[in-house]
């Protein structure tokens, strides 16, 4: 019985849990003993599985914590003021071109400087004054971040896009339907598309002014066009070393040695202070370290899952139940935001279903096209809205930097609904077109 599925029972059991404003670390900690219970895995077996299974995630944990100490540094010095002073005065004071101007930036974070979520603590608490000042809703720049974090992945084969179109074309392949880049993009593009109809709707849903507390946040007034913007030797040295950390990032493949290497040079050259290099590392540990643990019990959490034997469970009962291409593609589908709102990640969810996915398929006689569209959307399907995304924690971690953000109610929830749900849809649609 679906209801039984170990993996089913977890998921909901950490939704609920989050949906109750539980610690979501917490959650997700009681959510994978739950899947190793209901798979009668005994308690010391489920945490030594999920204790093994977060080594898969130390590399991002590392590369969190060290940029973010990248951003504290920054956030110490006028950088980031002159940063804000220069865009704010792009940014439109209107709600729309704001939140599309927030999205197009965080776009870039993907593919033309593959940072991913570290501009977000670095962009964002300083802009919350002026957001405050105009009442936008941060709702709807929560969708606008998770947008720019999520669509170009799913979308283009540039930065992430291309590691995560890689491992679809790979596994594809591997399991019967050889699939090369090019096919992967000529399709792919739908979910992007589906991804901006659901930001235009969130906009719109989002479009009446929702009223913030003042504090000492706004006390800076980084937007004020009387701001000194003189850059000295220190913000040079700053900004010298961040694009040290972002370029050998590019050259090596490896966000940690970026990070360590751009901290490095700061330090040395006089960007930061010897003497505050603790007070760095605090702030950078306080900003990111929360989220860095969170993507590692996540993926304990998805090892767990896997041992449970339940995701096979799921893929066979949409075999036998799907009764033709409708039935078989909202099943894939369903199964694939399961799996993806537990495990926290949509490139690791590829090869968890793509083995299953690939031959039910071809046994309900769906094209090449469709296979690709429907294995890509269903493993991007809940890395918006899941509670261990870095999609969604990330314009958390920057949209809360004064306590007045919900990551559940305020994140999690609006983005769940305005990129699911088209996805959903796209998926459903495109795969009995194409």
């Amino acid at each position: 019985m679906l209801l039984l599925n170990p993996v089913v029972i977890s998921v909901i059991v950490m939704c609920a849990l989050c949906l109750l404003r539980f610690n979501i670390l917490l959650a997700i900690l009681v959510s994978a003993l739950v899947a190793g219970i209901s798979a009668n895995i005994d308690l010391i077996t489920t945490i030594n599985i999920l204790i093994k299974g977060m080594q898969g995630n130390l590399e991002t944990a590392l590369s969190y914590i060290l940029l973010g100490a990248l951003a504290a540094a920054i956030a110490m010095s006028n950088l980031t003021a002159i940063l804000i002073h220069y865009i704010s005065e792009l940014i439109s004071k209107k709600l729309f071109w704001f939140v599309l101007t927030i999205a197009f930036v965080s776009c870039f974070s993907q593919n033309l400087i593959p940072v991913h979520i570290a501009f977000i603590p670095i962009l964002i608490p300083p802009l919350l004054a002026l957001m405050n000042k105009l009442q936008i809703d941060r709702r709807a720049v929560a969708c606008a971040l998770t947008f720019g974090l999520k669509a170009p992945y799913v979308s283009a084969s540039i930065g992430f896009g291309l590691i995560f179109h890689n491992i679809l074309a790979k596994e594809i392949s591997q399991n019967g339907l050889e699939t090369n880049l090019t096919q992967i993009s000529s399709v792919m593009w739908l979910g992007g598309l589906s991804m901006l109809i659901g930001l235009f709707l969130a906009i719109f849903y989002y479009r009446k002014p929702r009223i913030y507390h003042q504090n000492q946040i706004e006390s800076k007034e980084l937007y004020d066009s009387k701001l000194d913007i003189k850059m000295s030797k220190k913000e040079w040295i700053l900004l010298i070393g961040a694009i040290i950390a972002f370029g050998v990032q590019l050259w090596s493949g490896s966000l940690p040695l970026g990070g360590l290497l751009g901290l490095i040079f700061m330090v040395i050259f006089g960007g930061i202070e010897y003497k505050k290099i603790d007070k760095v590392m605090e702030n950078g540990l306080s900003m990111m370290a929360f989220i860095a643990f969170i993507m590692l019990v996540a993926a304990g959490f998805a090892s767990v899952i896997r041992e449970t034997g339940g995701i096979a469970e799921l893929v066979e009962f949409a075999s036998v139940i799907s009764g033709g291409k409708l039935g078989g593609a909202i099943i894939m589908l369903i199964i694939g935001l399961i799996v993806t709102m537990g495990i926290g990640t949509s490139f690791g969810t590829i090869p968890i279903i793509a083995a299953f996915y690939v031959p039910l398929c071809i046994s309900l006689e769906f094209s090449h096209a469709a296979t690709i569209l429907l294995i890509g959307i269903a493993a991007a399907l809940g890395d918006a809205g899941s509670p261990a995304s870095d999609s969604t924690l990330g314009p958390t971690s920057g949209l809360n930097a004064d306590g007045q953000h919900n990551h559940i109610y305020d994140t999690c929830v609006p983005t769940f609904i305005f990129f699911n749900i088209p996805l959903l849809i796209c998926g459903i649609v495109f795969s009995l077109i194409l």
